[in-house]
């Protein structure tokens, strides 16, 4: 290591910018590599015969055989249309109320001027330091109470408010000209046509992060579906997959749980693949990192 150090600080400078952004590209890939690993694993099982045996599932070299039985198998035993309407629904339910709560709150914040507000943004933004796991017993008795136990509204009801969200709508509002602002109240717009035509149109990258913020994190939640469905026919993705993997034909088949893994992924994978430009644009533009 010393002499490469040495060697490494002898070297031309330009030779050094020449070879830095080779070495970051390589370990780039690298990285994706690795990161690939698991998908490649899964795609591989999930094509591989039950001829090849349980020995066989360990390797990523694809069979010679490749079938489609394990995902017919997964797709007769799992009823994964249904869970995957649910965590639609769900997911869908959330967001459409997050964006109306996140925006009064972040333009509040941002624009309009009360008692406490600084005191009270920084009272809502410790939220984030609290660990999600913490919340599930008073939420579940918030939920009880309300009557929504064991239905999918009580399942969204405590993810309507975000503080990440209405921290990130207030940076973006913030960014906002106030000039555009005092125009239209010149010409007699009232405070929600204000954030209506002004506000969310300029803010729309920030919003597109967010929801894909939202989306992807509330796709993937199983703790607190798990415990607040009971019924078969309301389970999300995440607890029907969970259930699938428990039964007696799962646990003989690795080939047959990738297949529903695959499934439970697919559409925010497939989702991603499609609309990566965007999604990139609108963390870079939004101030993401």
């Amino acid at each position: 290591m010393k002499l490469i150090d040495a060697l490494w600080k002898d070297a031309p400078l330009a030779t050094r910018r020449e070879i830095t952004p080779k070495l970051g590209f390589l370990l780039t890939v690298l990285l994706a590599i690795v990161w690939l690993i698991p998908f490649l694993w899964m795609g591989v099982a999930t094509l591989r015969p039950a001829s090849d045996g349980i020995n066989l599932m360990a390797e990523l070299m694809p069979s010679l055989k490749p079938t489609l039985d394990n995902i017919r198998d997964a797709w007769e035993i799992g009823d994964f249309p249904r869970y995957a309407l649910n965590t639609t629904i769900i997911c869908t339910g959330i967001l459409l109320v997050q964006f109306f709560t996140i925006t009064l709150a972040g333009f509040a914040f941002a624009r309009l001027d009360f008692a406490g507000k600084s005191l009270i943004f920084y009272l809502f933004l410790m939220q984030l330091m609290l660990v999600p796991v913490l919340l599930i017993v008073p939420n579940l008795r918030i939920i009880a109470q309300f009557g929504l136990y064991d239905t999918l509204a009580g399942v969204m009801m405590p993810f309507f408010a975000s503080a990440f969200g209405t921290f990130l709508m207030r940076q973006a509002f913030e960014a906002i000209p106030t000039e555009l602002e005092d125009a239209a109240l010149i010409d007699g717009a009232s405070l929600f046509q204000r954030i209506r035509h002004i506000y969310v149109p300029l803010s729309m990258p920030s919003f597109s992060a967010f929801a894909i913020i939202s989306v992807t994190s509330h796709w993937n939640d199983f703790l607190w579906p798990l415990m607040v469905i009971n019924s078969p026919d309301k389970r999300p993705l995440t607890v029907g997959l969970s259930v699938f993997t428990a039964t007696a034909e799962g646990t003989q088949a690795w080939g047959t749980i990738a297949a529903g893994t695959l499934m439970v992924i697919a559409p925010l994978l497939i989702t991603f693949l499609i609309f990566q430009k965007r999604f990139i644009s609108s963390f870079v533009t939004s101030g993401i990192k």
